[in-house]
């Protein structure tokens, strides 16, 4: 039996060669891997003209971008005319760009004669805007609706100077802007701008008539405002799709403010009530007040009769003289007073 420690032992020159051997067969096989790995995409780049090498796609392995996409994107780039270089893709790719949707939207910008650079695409790409939608956009206007019925409201409501409500619709084309694309406001702002000035337009309209004969003047007034100032969009039209009638807010308003006028009179003459009210109570303490005078005094006159007695000024017979006057005025004042119910005056 062969003893190989034996061997070893007797050629520690051959340790040298298996580990060389070793070492030969593992790179041979990482090469036959790397090959079999990418061998379909260097023949296809190689088959579609695209300068891709091998080197290039180990590279790109070792980076952990994705071969394919890169790929894929520089063939479609070469055979759409376009050079862009492999090097500005993977740069791309890496900061986390999205490689094909700004290769297809700068074949779409060379079709339609739309000057836009990889650069500029790269950046509007970066900036979290849909290159490729944009470039459609530019090529084929979009219709917005104005309110967007996404957020609830169906209609721009506003009110004329007669008071009566109208209910608007708009639909506007627009059309993107690449070079206001980075920076530039969004749809929204458009929807807003447009709906301020059908507002704007319809308040300042004499009479809701005259907007119903004419709802084109709208559109009219809205578009030379230069609406799409700021914006990554081109407004080409603003179309009134619907005009209605809504309610008479001037008639509600006077009737809000009649009521709230009426409510106001309630509380004034229930304040001057009150006050009646007050200088009454007043003036009936003021009556049992003098009452009580009346009374303190009448209740001097009977010493004053006494000390007229002692002092002689005064004689009994005034004293009953004075007496039968008395009477006499109680029964002439009892003949004068009406008789009560169930009563009658003999």
């Amino acid at each position: 039996m062969l003893d190989f420690t034996s061997v070893l032992a007797a050629n520690p020159g051959s340790i040298l060669l298996i580990a060389v051997a070793v070492v030969i067969g593992v790179i041979l096989l990482v090469c036959v891997l790397m090959v079999l790995k990418f061998l379909g995409l260097w023949i296809q780049a190689k088959a579609a003209r695209a300068d891709v090498t091998f080197m290039a796609l180990i590279g790109m392995w070792l980076r952990k971008v994705n071969t394919r996409t890169i790929v894929i994107s520089k063939i479609t780039a070469i055979q759409a005319g376009l050079e862009i270089s492999t090097r500005d893709l993977e740069s791309h790719f890496l900061a986390g760009g999205r490689v094909p949707n700004v290769v297809r939207a700068l074949i779409a910008a060379n079709r339609a004669n739309i000057e836009l650079t990889f650069q500029t695409a790269t950046a509007i790409d970066l900036a979290g805007r849909d290159i490729l939608e944009a470039v459609q956009t530019s090529v084929n206007p979009k219709v917005i609706d104005c309110p967007d019925p996404k957020h609830g409201r169906q209609t721009v409501d506003a009110v004329a100077q007669d008071g009566i409500q109208l209910r608007a619709k708009a639909r506007v084309t627009v059309r993107a802007n690449i070079e206001r694309l980075i920076g530039g406001a969004t749809e929204e702002t458009i929807i807003a701008r447009v709906g301020e000035g059908i507002v704007t337009t319809i308040g300042s309209a004499v009479n809701h008539k005259s907007v119903l004969e004419n709802p084109d003047n709208i559109s009219k007034s809205v578009l030379s405002k230069g609406l799409d100032a700021g914006t990554a969009f081109e407004i080409l039209s603003i179309d009134i799709a619907d005009v209605d009638v809504g309610e008479n807010i001037g008639a509600q308003l006077q009737k809000a403010q009649a009521y709230a006028d009426q409510e106001r009179a309630k509380a004034e003459a229930e304040k001057r009530r009150s006050m009646a009210i007050a200088r009454q109570q007043e003036m009936k303490a003021l009556v049992h007040e003098n009452r009580a005078k009346v009374v303190l005094a009448e209740a001097e006159i009977p010493k004053a009769m006494a000390e007229a007695f002692r002092s002689g000024n005064l004689g009994i017979m005034d004293y009953y003289k004075m007496k039968n006057i008395m009477a006499d005025t109680s029964m002439r004042d009892s003949i004068a007073q009406p008789p009560k119910e169930g009563e009658t005056k003999e």
